[in-house]
């Protein structure tokens, strides 16, 4: 029976080469988007779960309570991993580790060789904790000594220039006015490219706490330190939470708003969000987003397969007949149909990885990832889901239908056209192009609040402003060097800062700010003399830095919101009480955007500390860039020999807040066209059956002297109409999807009525174009040729 059925596919093919055409390029395409799609959506869900101890590694969080609700941190203090795993029996390891952000980047030196490098303290449980192989060393013993350096394999071919005899070589590190000899105790693995942590290497943080920081323990003040624990095989963390939640309470009485809680490593890169104690689903929600997207394009497909084969029933049901006549039953047409759908989609796989394999470098390069198609277990079972689901949904309909004809009625001319079928068939069309059109709604939504976002006045200057590490001779002569480099022509100002300005990493972490019994949390930035006046902040009241002003109390410039939040009418020469210090406000600056647009402008303060800088910001002349930056360049070179000019544009940093919503618009994009393009082709099939079947009517009308004109018009009609449908109904539901979308703005576009319209329309004339290439071959026909066969 298997060996028939596919002789029948094979000889239905043959007779139906255009229909099979239409369907195979519709069905690869379709399955080469959603495998493409399926790839990116298993790289982001198996994002840091490569780790052996995945299930029970966790990140320790806090959350604060105050009046203005949960503020929830990844800071913790220092000693807390040490004091957790003495404490706590259902704890297998704990580490403390320094953030990102606490030390932007390293110089690393070995034979007057200098590399900047990315790199981290942690405690000697490290690489117990996480999968990052030793490729040299023992995981044990790696970080135990205070002088302790572990670096990958790439950095110890950049540094050292080989991977072989490096243990034991003597390294120094530099960064932030410190520096010191380290020597190398093991060699790990390059980070995998679906890991959330990108660094070169891991200094012991015994060596952070004595020699860096020289700290003691302390419960009272926050600390922005990550804490990584490893429970115990069994250990629920729902329980464990109950029982840590007040561990910070029972070391301090200082610590009374703050609460301990588990976080699962790997989910922090989907999540990586907390809104007043909740975790929010920032990376999840474009995951099922596109897994929405994929299942969409599987279904245009599906449909386009559906239509095409109820369309043609006519020219298939004398083979129905005969075939029920001959005793065939109803299960082995369904079986049949459904075979054909399935072999069709089969093939339209091969196809379609055919197209990945092709346009997969290009797909990287939009999604910035590293995927490859490699036929492993999962994908492999990933695959035959997609193309038996595909299969099943083209084919279900056809099969259902076809086989329930009744053979007399079929073999004697009596085929009845129910009007549950054309309505199916339009039903299918309007659905269709209803998608098609959310889809364009959706990306000019998406390309309109991306170009808002980039050309939105922030506040500040972020333009013609260059941005590098300190490093070298330049960490001990911040001062020099800043009053040297405004010396050069085409340089408008210079300043420094310690804290990253673009995301508002606060170094005071939010250790209350009071004031007449009130308190709040404010963003803190640690900035140099003429900062403000590098960035173009507006200043609203009283002054910005000035050396001849006495530093004492501590002075910090806040801005509108800080302002309001305190309900200050006369903010200037209040003093504020924060980290057991008093703080004098000596001026207001206008509000201004240090963070995304996803978030509104909160209180901030800046504040002077000019020994304290990790990066240099210089404000250059536009016009002339090119020429100050190679007066820079040759400068920095004489002031500090042997180390490189490596340097960014601030507005980079800026544009790196939303790359993943300039992925998602880059990807609408192309989604879009290919859903537009199936639609298109069902279309097109459908027209050029419409057409084939109305032939003698056209005949007719054209020898009784209709033009060719009103053929087209005749023939097109019907779609226009079904399209129009399609516009009407989508158009409300594509408005409610983007203003939830643009609900994840704190400042967002308005949406003007034309981004509808304009796609409606768009979507009207596509279909429209569509239709009249099969109207007007048909109204071309020679009356002649469509009479003759009576």
């Amino acid at each position: 029976m298997v060996r028939h059925t596919f002789l029948l596919i094979y000889r239905h093919f043959l007779r139906f080469k255009g229909t099979f055409f239409i369907n195979l390029i519709g069905l690869s395409t379709g399955l080469a988007g959603a495998i493409a799609i399926y790839l990116w959506v298993y790289d982001e869900l198996h994002f840091d779960k490569f780790h052996a101890k995945d299930k029970q590694l966790f990140r320790v969080m806090e959350n604060w309570q105050d009046p203005n609700g949960i503020t929830t941190k990844p800071a913790t203090p220092h000693q807390l991993a040490a004091a957790l795993a003495a404490e706590m029996p259902e704890i297998e390891y704990a580490t403390p580790v320094t953030p990102p952000a606490f030390f932007p980047k390293f110089t690393l030196t070995y034979h007057q060789r200098h590399i900047r490098a990315t790199g981290k303290f942690a405690g000697e449980d490290y690489f117990k904790m996480f999968s990052f192989p030793l490729t040299q060393g023992d995981k044990n013993q790696v970080l135990k000594d205070k002088k302790a350096l572990v670096i990958s394999e790439a950095m110890a071919h950049r540094l050292i220039g080989t991977t072989r005899n490096v243990i034991g070589k003597v390294v120094e590190w530099e960064t932030m006015g410190t520096k010191k000899t380290v020597v190398v105790t093991g060699i790990f693995k390059g980070i995998p490219a679906n890991s959330s942590e990108e660094f070169d290497f891991v200094l012991s943080f015994e060596a952070f706490e004595k020699d860096v920081m020289s700290m003691g323990v302390n419960w009272d003040m926050p600390e922005p330190f990550y804490t990584y624990v490893v429970l115990k095989k069994g250990i629920r963390p729902e329980q464990f939470n109950q029982k840590i939640a007040g561990f910070l309470k029972s070391k301090s009485s200082k610590a009374q708003h703050r609460t301990l809680f588990l976080e699962p490593y790997s989910s922090q890169y989907l999540y990586g969000k907390y809104e007043n104690g909740v975790p929010i689903a920032t990376r999840l929600k474009y995951v099922k987003l596109f897994s929405l997207i994929a299942l969409f394009i599987l279904v245009i497909a599906g449909i386009n397969f559906m239509n095409l084969a109820t369309a043609k029933a006519t020219r298939r049901g004398k083979e129905v007949g005969i075939q029920k006549t001959l005793g065939a039953s109803r299960q082995f047409l369904i079986f049949q149909y459904l075979g054909e759908a399935i072999f069709l989609a089969s093939i339209a796989l091969v196809l379609a990885l055919v197209l990945v394999v092709l346009l997969l470098p290009a797909f990287n390069q939009i999604t910035g990832k590293q995927l490859t198609l490699s036929l492993n277990g999962p994908l492999i079972l990933g695959l035959g889901s997609i193309t038996l689901f595909t299969g099943l949904l083209a084919g279900s309909y056809p099969a259902l239908y076809l086989s329930g004809f009744n053979p007399i009625a079929i073999l004697k001319g009596k085929l009845n056209r129910s009007a549950g079928e054309a309505w199916a068939r339009k039903g299918l069309v309007v659905f269709q192009f209803g998608l098609s059109v959310v889809f364009i709604v959706a990306v000019l939504v998406v390309y309109k609040q991306i170009e808002f976002v980039q050309h939105k006045n922030l506040g500040y200057d972020k333009d013609q402003i260059i941005t590098f590490e300190i490093e070298g001779k330049v960490e001990k002569n911040v001062a020099t060097f800043l009053s040297e480099i405004k010396k050069i022509p085409g340089v408008v100002n210079a300043s420094s800062k310690l804290d990253k300005l673009i995301g508002g990493f606060s170094g005071a972490a939010a250790s209350p700010l009071i004031l007449e019994g009130k308190q709040i949390q404010a963003d803190e930035i640690r900035v140099n003399y003429d900062m403000i006046e590098t960035l173009g902040v507006p200043l609203l009241a009283g002054r910005t830095f000035a050396k001849e002003f006495n530093p004492d109390p501590i002075k910090k410039i806040v801005n509108e919101a800080f302002v309001e939040a305190f309900g200050l009418p006369n903010p200037i020469g209040k003093v504020l009480q924060g980290n057991g210090q008093k703080i004098e406000i000596v001026g207001v600056v206008k509000n201004f955007h240090y963070k995304s647009l996803h978030e509104p402008v909160k209180p901030f303060l800046f504040t002077l500390e000019p020994e304290a800088a990790t990066t240099i910001l210089v404000k250059i002349q536009a016009g002339p860039q090119k020429e100050t930056l190679e007066r820079l360049q040759q400068f920095y070179k004489a002031f500090n020999p042997g180390f490189v000019f490596d340097y960014q544009f601030l507005d980079t940093d800026y544009q790196a807040q939303y790359v993943a919503e300039q992925r998602v618009a880059a990807l609408s994009r192309y989604f879009a066209g290919l859903a537009i393009l199936i639609s298109c082709l069902g279309l097109f099939g459908l027209a050029a059956f419409t057409a084939d079947r109305r032939r003698k009517e056209i005949g007719v009308r054209k020898v009784l002297g209709a033009s060719e004109f009103s053929i087209i018009y005749l023939l097109s009609g019907e779609f226009a109409k079904l399209v129009l449908l399609a516009i009407c109904l989508a158009l409300p539901i594509s408005y409610l999807i983007v203003k939830k979308w643009l609900a994840t703005f704190a400042y967002q576009i308005n949406l003007n009525s034309w981004y509808f319209i304009g796609a409606g329309f768009l979507a009207l004339v596509v279909a429209w174009l569509t239709v009249s290439v099969q109207a007007a071959r048909a109204a071309k026909i020679n009356p002649v040729h469509c009479l003759k066969e009576e």
